[in-house]
């Protein structure tokens, strides 16, 4: 296990020690928005790797800042399955939230039906609308497995948090797949509107191992 580091210092800082069940997490690709309209991620362009050299995928989504101050700008992503052309793959998604203002004066948990899509093409919301203050912005981690794979619909899960324009701590959970049997070969981050005016996305590979 030597190059193995007990904790990450910098998230480019190569392998990350995995939890329970052993592996280790690779860097791969950091990309930085600024003004941004979309960020993304192709494999075989600019050191970027998404194919079956592993078989899950972490996008790390950091202090994602929206340019356009509005009360209505949250994340969303998409897949390609021919190398980033187009980014309009099936999919089947959920997603549900928990909420609780700055006040504590209320706080919810609930099914968003108007943020899901069956077997829809369009970009799949990830978050709920971010901030339009200085200090506001958004987190999230989405897993994807198995992209390569020519045989198996392509499964991802998706946790978001953020700080909302109404003085709102929202935690958003996302999962659904991607159905084809393609290969997803890229993989694209944008607001709804407007652009990404602060943040970055890292990804990273999950070596595994059997002891």
């Amino acid at each position: 296990m030597s190059g193995i580091i007990a904790q990450n210092t910098l998230d480019n800082s190569g392998l990350i020690k995995a939890q329970a069940g052993g592996g280790a997490w690779n860097f791969i690709k950091k990309l930085t928005a600024s003004a941004s309209g979309d960020l993304s991620f192709v494999d075989g362009t600019s050191d970027v790797v998404l194919d079956s050299t592993y078989k899950e995928y972490v996008f790390t989504l950091n202090n994602i800042h929206p340019a356009d101050h509005s009360t209505s700008q949250y994340i969303r992503f998409q897949g390609s399955t021919d190398g980033g052309s187009n980014y309009n793959v099936t999919m089947t998604t959920t997603y549900f939230r928990a909420e609780h203002y700055e006040s504590g004066s209320t706080s919810g948990f609930g099914y968003v039906g108007g943020a899901d899509q069956a077997q829809g093409t369009s970009f799949q919301r990830i978050s709920d609308p971010i901030g339009n203050e200085n200090d506001e912005c958004g987190c999230a981690i989405l897993h994807l497995f198995n992209p390569s794979s020519t045989t198996f619909v392509k499964h991802f899960i998706v946790n978001a948090q953020i700080a909302e324009y109404n003085d709102r701590s929202i935690n958003t959970y996302c999962a659904g797949c991607f159905n084809t049997t393609s290969a997803i070969d890229a993989v694209q981050f944008k607001m709804n509107s407007g652009n990404m005016d602060a943040g970055d996305i890292c990804l990273y590979g999950l070596t595994t191992w059997q002891v």
